[in-house]
């Protein structure tokens, strides 16, 4: 009998995979990640930052360098450039600052090849120490980026509250990873026994394989996976240039242990305000995820994101950023209703 967590480690690469393969059939253009104005990154580079076994962490800012700080982590195979609609309108209001995950982007691949879920945990707490030392922030993240937010809170559950005094949780889940993406995806491809190092090690010879073949993958399974009805061309095109860009590591190593994830006992220990918002097409992690992670967080706030799939700030960013400053005001104890900086909305 096949192992469910076979099916499940294929199924989550190949639901990434086909996100970004899935529409040569339409999209012919090939614009390398972040190598267009669109997509760059937010425009201060601040360097790197060494995390605790020495690899080096990249970072890049927006917004006034006495505001507030927002601290943005990206997701499962993406990079900082995914925040390009938060950074671009947040950026009036806060200090919006950036960081590249190891083995992403532009940050370093870790020589231990360590990809935990602790880990990139204790990397948000080094950034933090550097990017605000004297402040609390707001911690931003998506998917596998605000289940490091989580990671964090079970190591250092000391950091929430004056430290990190609240945290957005976007299309993020504490646990059953494993089902969701199996109802998702999981007929896309079926190994027939193996480990789950195994099966990751197989996708990421099939994601190398289709990457450069010349038949197209239908664009409809992009659709169908990762995105909700209406995301534009050029999102899908970003994330295609991602997936060309992503190190072997990241499916070899980081996918195993993403699929192991169950952070459930670390909740309690997020004492601050967390906003849990998902996109109510998200296939990856469900409506139904969000739904139970806001439940069991001590003060959980629910947002849906309507017609979004599993990218809400880049599918629907008007409504994501509206909350998202809404909440940063109310965390850090600001009068929602009066201007940050000049020119705010």
């Amino acid at each position: 009998m096949m192992r469910r967590g076979t099916i499940a480690s294929t199924a989550v690469a190949a639901g990434a995979v086909a996100a970004g393969l899935a529409d040569r059939a339409i999209h012919r253009r090939r614009v390398p990640a972040g190598g267009d104005r669109a997509w760059a990154p937010p425009p201060d580079d601040l360097g790197t930052v060494e995390a605790a076994d020495g690899t080096s962490l990249a970072l890049r800012a927006a917004g006034p360098h006495d505001a507030p700080v927002l601290l943005f982590s990206h997701g499962f195979g993406l990079d900082m450039t995914t925040w390009r609609e938060q950074w671009g309108d947040l950026g009036v209001d806060f200090r919006c600052v950036a960081i590249d995950h190891r083995a992403h982007g532009r940050s370093e691949v870790p020589v231990t090849a360590d990809l935990s879920l602790r880990t990139l945990g204790r990397d948000l707490a080094s950034v933090v120490e550097v990017v605000s030392p004297g402040a609390p922030v707001v911690a931003v993240g998506h998917s596998i980026g605000g289940m490091a937010v989580l990671a964090l809170a079970d190591e250092q559950p000391e950091l929430f509250g004056d430290r990190i005094a609240g945290a957005a949780i976007l299309a993020g889940t504490a646990s059953h990873l494993l089902p969701s993406v199996v109802g998702s995806v999981s007929e896309l491809l079926r190994p027939r026994r193996a480990s789950l190092a195994a099966a990751a090690r197989r996708v990421d010879r099939l994601r190398r394989a289709l990457l450069a073949a010349p038949y197209d993958v239908p664009a409809v399974v992009a659709r169908l996976t990762q995105f909700g009805p209406d995301a534009p061309d050029e999102l899908v095109d970003h994330v295609l240039g991602l997936a060309m860009s992503a190190p072997s590591l990241l499916w070899t190593e980081g996918l195993p242990e993403l699929m192991h994830v169950d952070l459930r006992h670390a909740l309690p220990r997020v004492t601050v305000p967390v906003l849990v918002a998902v996109g109510d097409r998200d296939r990856v992690t469900p409506p139904a995820a969000a739904v139970r992670l806001a439940a069991a967080l001590p003060d959980g706030r629910l947002f849906i994101v309507e017609d979004a799939g599993h990218l809400p700030m880049l599918e629907r960013p008007e409504r994501v950023n509206r909350e998202l400053r809404s909440f940063a005001r109310s965390v850090l104890g600001l009068d929602p209703g009066a201007r940050i900086r000049e020119g705010a909305a």
